[in-house]
């Protein structure tokens, strides 16, 4: 006597099939890697987590914000200074 499948059985192994296909596809995306544009094979370069390229270009992003912070600070404190000098060049025009 054979076992017989039966339509249950053989939608619990699609169900089965399906679901292991979704973890697989989970475990490739967690596991993807973030490559460096400029890679090339010369065993200095090597493949990392995508997550640890993420952060790393989120820290860079968040320098070049900071830098830009810094600079309008410097720009805003040069503004008194020049409304002074644009007064003044004013005033010369006017006595010459």
């Amino acid at each position: 006597m054979g076992l017989q499948s039966s339509p249950e059985m053989e939608e619990e192994r699609r169900d089965v099939k399906a679901h292991k296909a979704y973890c697989n596809m989970l475990d490739f995306a967690a596991n993807a890697y973030f490559i460096c544009k400029d890679y090339q094979y010369d065993g200095l370069h090597f493949g990392q987590p995508w997550v640890m390229g993420v952060q790393q270009e989120v820290e860079r992003l968040k320098e070049r914000v900071h830098e830009r912070e810094n600079l309008l600070r410097e720009c805003q404190a040069l503004k008194p200074q020049v409304r002074m000098l644009l007064m003044r060049v004013s005033e010369l025009e006017r006595v010459l």
